[in-house]
């Protein structure tokens, strides 16, 4: 299926590692250039090489996600290097769960602001590109955590907060094009990741993790990757304001 990407332009915070270098990837697959930040240049510089390897214009800029004017400074950037922003994808996490003042503030200033900032930046553009295309679209990485509590934590509270933000998006920008939509992976296991630790730190844990999953195993970073491209695509063009989640079954929520 070709998802009508060749030749625009995708932003993705946290594009180096994991679960935000998979989207980044898949969407240069797809033909559409690509923007990166993290906070490491080595990490930016060696992504964008990568990503022009897949024969697409690349552009990307050390970021930190919790400043507000460095955050945005990526953003126009991005645009005015890639001429726009068709798709914005807010991926960056501090991946923190406890529930200390720092933990909180970590989560808030990265996950919640981060998304709030960078929409804020990226919306003239997006806009632009809705009256021009027909079809624009924000992406907001969550998690399913954002559904399931045993404990009190920072990381799921703010990831439901991000859900309920992404609904209101999509309905104030719906009439002009403009999308909004949440991915919620599961469990996602990569070498270096949080599941990729526990594995190698924690197996009898992460035995524990694969047996509450009915698929026997956890998710890569590209099958999350791919549902987020799909979603982000003009394919997707009715398909607003909702949260898709992606974990296997692990969760016993029904969505109605």
């Amino acid at each position: 299926m070709d998802l009508q990407l060749k030749g625009k332009t995708a932003v993705v915070t946290g594009g180096t590692r994991g679960i935000g270098r998979s989207i980044a990837e898949c969407f240069a697959d797809e033909g559409a250039n690509v923007a990166v930040c993290a906070r490491h240049a080595d990490q930016v510089a060696e992504t964008v090489k990568a990503l022009e390897a897949r024969g697409v214009k690349a552009w990307g800029q050390p970021a930190d996600i919790a400043d507000k004017a460095s955050l945005q400074a990526f953003v126009r950037g991005a645009a005015e290097a890639l001429g726009g922003v068709d798709v914005l994808v807010s991926n960056a996490s501090a991946l923190v769960q406890g529930v200390t003042d720092e933990d909180w503030r970590a989560m808030f200033e990265v996950d919640l602001l981060g998304a709030v900032r960078s929409f804020e930046a990226a919306k003239p553009y997006l806009e632009k590109a809705a009256a021009a295309n027909g079809d624009a679209c924000f992406i907001l990485t969550s998690s399913i955590s954002a559904a399931e509590a045993t404990n009190a934590s920072s990381y799921g509270a703010i990831k439901a907060a991000l859900i309920h933000y992404a609904k209101g998006v999509a309905r104030e920008n719906a009439a002009k094009g403009l999308r909004c939509n949440v991915v919620s992976p599961g469990t996602v296991l990569f070498d270096g990741g949080v599941w990729g630790n526990v594995r190698d730190n924690m197996p009898d844990f992460f035995a524990q993790m694969i047996k509450r999953n009915p698929t026997g195993r956890m998710a890569t970073p590209e099958e999350i990757a791919a549902a987020t491209v799909f979603l982000a695509s003009p394919r997707s063009a009715f398909t607003t304001g909702i949260n898709m989640v992606v974990d296997g079954a692990i969760s016993s929520r029904v969505n109605f």
